[in-house]
């Protein structure tokens, strides 16, 4: 590295202050000015054999963009990561490059990374900002005509790498908005819907046509889809949740975080009331779980009013499996993190309405089968969190409704759908799979791997 780039180091990114933030839903972080964007890509050592190329799901070339970024070719940049990736805006800001592609970045090995994902998302942001979106080489029509159930990210994936080798594609999205976990899992301060809807838009430019409020397993099956279309994909997600089966979760004012956030994210309860979705408004709230989507309902719990939200979780910080981005924001904002604590039951009132959760303290023991410390409850350590409102965010199943009515799709013992991890094919000739639906809950970047091999896959299997 030279003595020059050794003594730049990585460039912070501007965000609303804590106080402020944890009142109102605008996006946390304001992005790279160009100036402090060219700043940060000149560290960048452009490797011959970047590491951090190995690290993404879907192979963006990474040198490559943030080498355009560095010489202000910011266009360029932007239409250098669409040839691999079909939502760099939204990668820019969900991804967890720390644990992927800055995790391999050579200039992490003596300093911090170069910060990737801030420019993705500035590349992504800028184009978009000067009206500057493009329409890519498109392969000659082919004829073939592929439908992709779900409009999350493997969904979207799939879609965008079809349309632009020349099939004909349709995606049925059972909600009335597309983008799947992205619209209605991720709150408006951490990926704004209007982000979600430009690249929905673009795949609409492109030529794929999308059917919303289309429930494919109810108004059709995958089977009557095979006899219009040449090839399926299913990226139908883990949106079924999970609760703890513990005394008080039928209590009124207990909801799983899959419809606490839908209730806001995707119905807009917190405009309240220019939108009229009933949500309960807890003065105090408890959020079940470490992971992202526990992030997420706690601080969306503050915006929505909470005078007190709690984080329980029965391990410690280090076990968290949440980004350690979304972990400090939440505790800048005054997210209340009760650790190695593990709820018993919840308790209510004579009305059927939550008052509290009893909780009993946690050691750490020995490591389980996920290499974490299992925890091991203290004996008479009992304790009770004064709540109105119980937020279970520990977890998600499979989508049951497609695997339920498709016979011999082969599944999991959990309910998966058995799909081969580098092609997406499913045990029936002409149904691929992948995202959640596949692996279980995980993140939107492997959901866009996925989704980008199936269509490799799918794309061979329709011109053989």
């Amino acid at each position: 590295m030279s003595t020059d780039k050794k003594k730049i180091s990585r460039q912070p990114m501007p965000e609303q202050e804590p106080r402020v933030r944890a009142r109102n839903f605008d996006e946390v972080p304001f992005g790279y000015s160009p100036e402090t964007a060219m700043l940060e890509a000149s560290r960048c050592l452009q490797c011959k054999k970047p590491k951090c190329v190995e690290g993404c799901p879907v192979n963006v070339k990474i040198p490559e963009f943030i080498g355009l970024i560095a010489d202000g070719d910011f266009i360029g940049a932007a239409r250098k990561l669409k040839e691999t990736n079909a939502l760099p805006a939204v990668c820019g800001r969900v991804c967890p490059q720390e644990a992927q592609c800055e995790s391999r970045c050579v200039v992490g090995k003596k300093g911090e990374p170069v910060a990737i994902g801030r420019l993705e998302r500035f590349a992504a942001d800028y184009e978009r900002q000067q009206q500057a979106v493009s329409r890519p080489e498109m392969a000659p029509p082919t004829g073939k005509k592929v439908a992709i159930v779900g409009s999350g990210p493997a969904g979207l994936t799939c879609a965008g790498d079809l349309i632009k080798l020349g099939h004909r594609v349709t995606i049925f999205e059972a909600l009335h908005k597309t983008g799947g976990v992205l619209v209605y899992g991720i709150p408006e301060f951490r990926l704004p819907k209007a982000i979600v809807q430009a690249e929905v838009d673009y795949l609409a430019s492109l030529g794929v046509h999308i059917e919303v409020n289309h429930v494919v397993g109810m108004v059709d099956t995958v089977d009557e889809l095979l006899e219009e279309y040449d090839a399926i994909f299913v990226g139908t997600g883990a949106g079924l949740p999970v609760f703890m089966n513990i005394p008080g979760e039928n209590l009124n004012g207990v909801y799983s975080a899959n419809e606490y956030l839908t209730r806001s994210n995707l119905m807009k309860a917190y405009l309240f009331p220019a939108y009229d979705t009933p949500v309960a408004v807890g003065r105090r709230v408890a959020v079940f779980g470490g992971g992202n989507v526990a992030m997420d309902a706690s601080r969306t719990a503050l915006r929505l009013g909470a005078e007190k939200s709690y984080i329980v979780y029965r391990r410690s910080h280090e076990e968290m499996p949440a980004r350690g981005e979304e972990i400090h924001h939440a505790e800048e904002e005054g997210v209340d993190f009760q650790l190695l604590a593990n709820p018993l039951r919840i308790v209510g009132d004579d009305q059927g309405c939550v008052t509290g959760v009893e909780c009993i303290r946690m050691a750490l023991g020995e490591p389980d089968e996920s290499g974490r410390r299992r925890p091991v409850p203290v004996e008479g350590s009992e304790f009770v969190l004064e709540v109105d409102t119980v937020v279970v965010a520990i977890g998600n199943g499979p989508n049951p409704l497609i695997p339920k009515t498709t016979p011999g799709l082969d599944l999991t013992r959990r309910g998966n759908i058995l799909a081969d991890e580098e092609t997406g094919r499913t045990s029936r000739d002409g149904v691929f799979a992948g995202g959640d639906i596949v692996t279980g809950a995980a993140t939107v970047i492997m959901a866009m791997g996925a989704g980008k091999k199936a269509a490799a896959a799918m794309h061979e299997y329709l011109v053989s």
